[in-house]
């Protein structure tokens, strides 16, 4: 079985969040990159479980420039068996999706694993639009998997409920936590990453169809103000003359 996983670069979730010329840069001075965990956790380990069980190999594929590399190399680390960079910093997850199906489209695969987002921009537009782009099903926010021959079976929590879908492969899935333990890289494959190569390809044209004109962070929480029950005089001034609502 040939699976691919795609795998993104995140911003470490701890890191101080600001932007530069007036908003339409992301300052990544200072910030630490992480592999993002839904990738890394549930996506590749699932990936790696079933390439146990039924034999085959594992590609992981990721859209970013060469200082994208140490990320890669943690997934090799894990288990991957190959990894392959696509040569260009994206600017969208639209851009990411398009690059991601023209590189898949020339491969071998019977499944395709994606996070179900990245814990930066939590936008999770690339696993639906990449499976529209191959026109291949999708299931997204997976949180169990089982492969019987060509047939997937793939669960999913609903509100209320468990759903659980069938398809035939190949498809495209989305994973959440539960899918996967985590597995954290032991000496020998950190070793063995050291000697894997990272095929570098060129990316292909793609012309957005939409761009981030600004970013600004969210306005801070305004403060609670507690008044004595006994005191109405100041309640009442208080939502006249402060919170102007009266």
């Amino acid at each position: 079985m040939n699976i691919i996983v795609c795998v993104a670069r995140a911003i470490e979730t701890t890191a101080k969040i600001k932007f530069k010329n007036d908003g339409r840069e992301f300052d990544d001075e200072g910030v630490q990159y992480i592999l993002n965990p839904y990738d890394e956790w549930y996506s590749l380990v699932r990936a790696l479980e079933l390439k146990e069980a039924v034999g085959g190999e594992v590609t992981v594929i990721h859209v970013g420039g060469q200082d994208s590399d140490q990320i890669i190399r943690k997934a090799l680390a894990i288990g991957a068996d190959k990894a392959i960079r696509i040569d260009k910093v994206p600017q969208s997850g639209e851009e990411v999706a398009h690059l991601l199906a023209a590189q898949i489209k020339g491969m071998d695969y019977d499944i395709i694993f994606t996070g179900k987002e990245t814990v930066d921009y939590n936008s999770g537009i690339v696993p639906p639009m990449l499976s529209a782009l191959l026109e291949l099903p999708f299931i997204g926010v997976v949180s169990h998997m089982d492969v019987n021959g060509r047939q997937a079976t793939l669960s999913r929590q609903i509100e209320g409920g468990i759903e659980v879908v069938q398809s035939e492969l190949p498809l495209v899935l989305s994973a959440t936590k539960d899918l996967a333990q985590q597995r954290i890289p032991n000496m020998k494959g950190i070793m063995m990453a050291k000697r894997k190569s990272i095929e570098v390809v060129a990316p292909g044209e793609v012309v957005p169809s939409s761009s981030i004109e600004q970013f600004h962070l969210p306005q801070k929480e305004k403060s609670i103000t507690y008044v004595d029950a006994e005191n109405m005089d100041e309640l009442v001034r208080l939502l006249h003359e402060e919170a102007k609502v009266i």
